[in-house]
């Protein structure tokens, strides 16, 4: 099998495009390693990485046929409750059974909902069977009262699931695929409170620039990265000149700083020894997805072989030829995190105040796998996850061969030009005639 490592002229590598097409092309047509068995309750999120890898590399029409496009679309539909919202897989579905006694162990679910949207969008869905008023309806209720979205409705509508940045991200996504920008109610369904969002992610920076979980929690770059993200989709970034809405991030120049200082030359597991076995996902000291299986436990010969013949050094040629990206302070490089810092830097549009180069060769030369995909850290197995987002920063850095995206959304420029085109979206957003 040839390696997903290409010498190129000069002192570049490239990706072999073929290898990285056949590993996300085995993940969509053959059953996933066991140690995804685990990950059922995940399965419309694993299949929105899968499928935006594929557009991502451009081998999505001729990955699917018309016949398989709309069966998945079927399946995403299928995964759609009466009442608005989606389930996250199909594991909780009672069919005829389903009641008011027992639907709330099948609740609608704002990854779910998210995920759902987006992969719809990117298989060219014109979301008509979408119930969209009920989605935002549902999405009112979503929100706590310090501003930020939970992740179910449980008895009495009590909100359920974590507190943190993640969730009011993805809530911001569905509102804007569903109804962009515009503030204020939209087909008599009122509109979420975004000044008690954005006063939410306020409170969670840091006193030093990054953003956390909630106050006075230590800054992560998952965390931050939600955040301006959301931001980024209410229309409340920072603006050079006041304009009377609340924006976010108090103060810009030192949240840069905190981005940029995620830059690390400790890249490799011999290189963390001095953390004491504290690792950046363990699901004790950090939230990097810990619920999608990491495959770096499981030791894998082609991963040493996909970076064991290279120059350790990252002083080689007198420079810094390879740079990480953590997620925190004193922690090793991570392929998702070179996304979850980046992403913000390109939102905020400082993504020129870091050298990508060395980011690049550090990607591409020691944590692309030679199967194809991206592991964790250098001789890591390649998994859904890391794969996915370690193509995200590869396009936004202009990889040649790979569609442009948008950092945001994380899907291509095509599919979010798709959503942008649909009739009922452009009537909401006052671009057609009534």
């Amino acid at each position: 099998m040839s390696p997903a490592i290409v010498v190129a002229p000069g002192d570049e590598q490239k990706l072999n495009y073929s290898a990285h097409i056949r590993y996300w092309r085995r993940n969509l047509k053959t059953f996933l390693p066991h140690h995804y068995t685990g990950n059922d309750a995940n399965r419309m999120i694993l299949g929105l990485f899968i499928l935006s890898a594929l557009d991502i590399l451009g081998d999505l029409p001729s990955a699917l046929s018309p016949d398989e496009r709309k069966g998945y679309i079927d399946w995403v539909y299928h995964c759609q409750l009466p009442e608005g919202g989606f389930r996250p897989a199909p594991a909780t579905y009672f069919g005829d059974a389903r009641n008011d006694g027992n639907k709330i162990w099948d609740p609608a679910h704002v990854p779910g909902t998210f995920f759902a949207l987006s992969t719809l969008v990117i298989l060219g869905d014109d979301l008509e069977r979408v119930k969209r008023k009920e989605i935002l309806t549902w999405l009112n209720k979503m929100q706590k009262s310090d501003g930020g979205f939970g992740e179910t409705l449980g008895d009495g509508d009590q909100v359920k699931g974590g507190n943190d940045s993640r969730f009011g991200y993805m809530a911001a996504a569905i509102r804007w695929i569903l109804r962009g920008t515009v503030e204020g109610p939209v087909d008599g369904v009122p509109d979420i409170q975004v000044d008690q969002f954005v006063q939410c992610v306020r409170d969670a920076e840091a006193y030093d620039g990054g953003l956390s979980e909630a106050p006075y929690h230590e800054a992560h770059a998952g965390f931050t990265s939600c955040a301006i993200s959301a931001l980024s989709l209410l229309d409340r970034l920072p603006v050079s000149k006041p304009d009377g809405r609340l924006r976010g991030l108090s103060n810009l120049p030192m949240t840069l700083h905190w981005l940029v200082s995620r830059q690390t030359m400790t890249i490799d597991e011999t290189d963390a020894r001095d953390t004491l076995m504290d690792e950046t996902d363990s699901s004790t000291t950090c939230h990097d997805a810990h619920s999608f299986v990491k495959l770096q436990s499981y030791p894998s010969l082609r991963g040493e072989e996909s970076f064991n013949d290279q120059i350790h050094s990252p002083f080689a040629d007198s420079k810094l030829r390879w740079v990480g990206i953590n997620g925190r302070l004193n922690k090793i490089g991570d392929t998702c995190y070179a996304y979850y810092v980046m992403a913000p830097l390109f939102a905020l549009g400082y993504q020129h105040a870091v050298d990508k180069r060395p980011i690049r060769r550090w990607l591409v030369e020691k944590n692309a796998h030679m199967v194809g995909g991206f592991g964790k850290a250098p001789g890591d197995h390649p998994d859904i996850y890391h794969s996915f987002l370690g193509l995200m920063v590869l396009s936004m850095f202009g990889e040649a061969g790979l569609q442009d995206v948008d950092v945001v959304l994380c899907i291509t420029n095509r599919a979010k030009r798709h959503l942008e085109s649909l009739p009922w979206r452009r009537k909401i957003l006052g671009m057609d005639p009534v």
